[in-house]
């Protein structure tokens, strides 16, 4: 079975084989049961701590007093899921580095947030991401929002839970449901008694197991082949060291432009919009912490890409002077690691283990940030607008339900993966779908003062109704192709880097011999431009029905939800460029004579009959957003 990888049915895990799979010591399953014991007990520690006097702020936000190296960690393990690491070595072993230069895109992916979307989310003190729709265009688009976002986490949670384990048990024996329920029942537990704090603490944690599990393959690898340079000279040798690949077509599945630029977009709906990641930046103490812990993600997520890289590397080199067996050239490509550990480790007791709990926290990690976030919008969105008068006992109550609904649900969707057989590809696919659509709605409400309710709410369901055509035509297209992937650009499914990049490349097809042509060459467009086309698609089509509906004319825009962009370009350019301009800021009354934004209130409080409680806006809100800048008659 693969998790997004083939192009086959799922493999049984009662299947026969003719080779004998590796036992696993005593040790190696203390240590993994070991991991589950320190998770459970992080989480219960914060659960009892102060019991009894928890408020739904602390549950769900950790009082909002979370130091930035903590958030930066948990914001790196909350997409290095166990798809992660089992499919960057795989990915590096059939392709070669290409795929490393995705690091290039994590500067302005990250770069972005931390000075556009952290600032407009933190000083709107918001809880769930979702709540700034409302503030923007109206509760409609809020509740569209959330519904979609709760879609896309449901359906791709059991999933993250369930693959990975059916991986290790095809590779080793490891039994699938034990660890299906293990890892589901320990995550609920300190999920929903813990809260988020207890959350980006087990995510510290299991963020060192999973480098240390990691290191020990690359070091005892390394070793039993001669060392990193000899992996160097090897890899080198057969081609899979790549140079810059500076074909600009959209079509090809991996060169320069699109890591480095289509990739911009993925990081941008992970890093930028995902509630799961800005939850984190809003339990920050204060915004600038908010925005360190953004830029501290940056050099974690290049060690974790070259660490991935690397033990892709030496697979290679150790698969060139021990070759594969019958069977393990014949498995799936996210077997590929599983089978290499195995080969390396054995003999060594603790350290399959080791790296077994590594798999592990990276499943954790993920599922955990998917339980807290999904209980969040749930009760911030869906609940608590609905029915205000809620006790803060009720409420904390409710916060623990949800998690651990959530949790049985994650169950629960883990045993209907093992029946979809061949489907369960597009529902890996659906995370990636939804993930550029909601970028396009944000930044829709952001960026264009003119965009309203009506044309976010048709550019949201264009964009999704783009991504599921192109989605599911690829994995039809894919379906109905007999041909091999080339070595090149064939995709086969293969497992990268994040959450999001992992579930889009299921939709990549393969890649044939012959171009193909019509429609089949529209639904080959790789995978990293597929955020950028269908957040485009959100904008265009917002910005078209908002003009045709009126703008925002007889609608009241709150200043502090849109980023002043035109502002913060031309302050860019020579003083001479911009007198030349002549920018000039206007006064408040000029705005509110045009409709632009609505009356500064009094006492610089701004609210209105929707909102539980009124929002402080200091002047610099206005100020910012009202500058303008007029073309002189005289010419450049």
């Amino acid at each position: 079975m693969s998790v997004g990888v083939s192009t086959s049915a799922p493999v049984s895990p009662t299947s026969g084989t003719s080779v004998s799979m590796p036992a696993f010591s005593l040790v190696d399953y203390v240590v993994f049961v070991l991991l589950l014991v320190l998770s459970l007990a992080i989480g219960l520690y914060h659960a009892c701590r102060g019991w009894g006097r928890h408020t739904v702020g602390e549950l769900l936000m950790a009082n909002r007093k979370m130091g930035c190296l903590p958030v930066a960690l948990s914001l790196l393990a909350t997409f290095q899921s166990a798809v992660a690491i089992l499919g960057v070595p795989s990915e590096i072993y059939r392709f070669g580095t290409q795929y490393w230069f995705l690091g290039c895109c994590y500067f302005l992916g990250l770069l972005i947030p931390a000075h556009i979307f952290i600032p407009v989310f933190y000083r709107l003190h918001l809880t769930s991401a979702y709540e700034y729709l409302e503030l923007r265009f109206n509760k409609a688009v809020r509740v569209c929002g959330t519904v979609t976002f709760i879609f896309q986490m449901v359906i791709y949670m059991g999933v993250v839970l369930y693959a990975p384990s059916l991986a290790l048990n095809a590779v080793t024996g490891f039994d699938l449901w034990l660890s299906v329920l293990a890892l589901g029942i320990v995550c609920t537990i300190y999920t929903a008694l813990g809260g988020l704090k207890a959350v980006i603490w087990t995510d510290v944690f299991q963020t060192v197991v999973m480098f240390l599990g990691q290191l020990a393959v690359i070091t005892v690898g390394s070793a039993k082949v001669g060392g990193l340079g000899h992996v160097w000279a090897v890899a080198s040798q057969h081609g899979r060291i790549s140079g810059f690949e500076l074909n600009p077509d959209p079509f090809v599945r991996h060169t320069f432009w699109t890591l480095a630029i289509g990739g911009v977009f993925m990081m941008l709906s992970l890093y930028g919009v995902n509630q799961a990641q800005v939850q984190r930046y809003l339990s920050s103490r204060t915004e600038k912490a908010a925005v360190l812990s953004c830029y501290a993600v940056f050099p974690f997520q290049q060690v974790s890409l070259c660490v991935g890289s690397l033990i892709g590397l030496v697979m290679f080199t150790y698969y060139q002077e021990y070759p594969m067996s019958i069977q393990q050239a014949q498995a799936a490509p996210d077997q590929f690691v599983l089978y290499f550990v195995m080969d390396i480790l054995k003999g060594l007791p603790g350290l399959p283990g080791l790296f077994i709990a590594c798999l592990f926290s990276g499943s954790l990690s993920t599922i955990s940030s998917a339980f807290n976030s999904l209980a969040t919008v749930t009760m911030e969105d869906l609940i608590r607008p609905w029915f205000p008068e809620f006790s803060e006992a009720r409420a904390i109550m409710l916060s623990r339900g949800l998690a651990f609904g959530y949790g049985l649900l994650c169950l629960g969707m883990a045993y209907i993966s093992s029946q979809m057989g061949p489907v369960l590809q597009a529902a890996i696919s659906i995370f990636g779908m939804v993930g550029g659509p909601l970028l396009g709605l944000f930044c829709l409400g952001m960026f264009f003062p003119c965009a309203n309710p009506p044309g976010a709410i048709v550019g949201l369901l264009s964009g999704l109704v783009m991504a599921f055509w192109i989605g599911i035509g690829s994995i039809v297209t894919s379906m109905g192709s007999s041909m091999p992937p080339s070595s090149t650009n064939g995709s086969n499914f293969s497992l990268p880097t994040n959450l999001t990049v992992a579930t889009a490349t299921t939709l990549m097809p393969l890649t044939t011999v012959s171009k193909p042509t019509g429609l089949r060459r529209f639904y080959s467009l790789s995978y990293l431009w597929y955020s950028a086309h269908n957040s485009t698609t959100v904008i265009v089509v917002g910005l078209i029905v908002s003009l045709l509906t009126g703008r925002m004319r007889g609608r009241s825009l709150n200043p502090a939800t849109i980023y002043p962009v035109l502002p913060k370009l031309l302050a860019l350019l020579p003083l001479s460029w911009q007198k030349r301009l002549h920018c000039r800021s206007y006064g408040q009354d000029h705005l509110v004579d045009t409709g632009v934004f609505p009356e500064k209130p009094r006492n610089g409080v701004l609210g209105d009959s929707r909102d539980k409680e009124p929002m402080a806006l200091d002047d610099t809100a206005y100020q910012g957003s009202s500058s303008t800048c007029i073309l002189q008659e005289t010419s450049l």
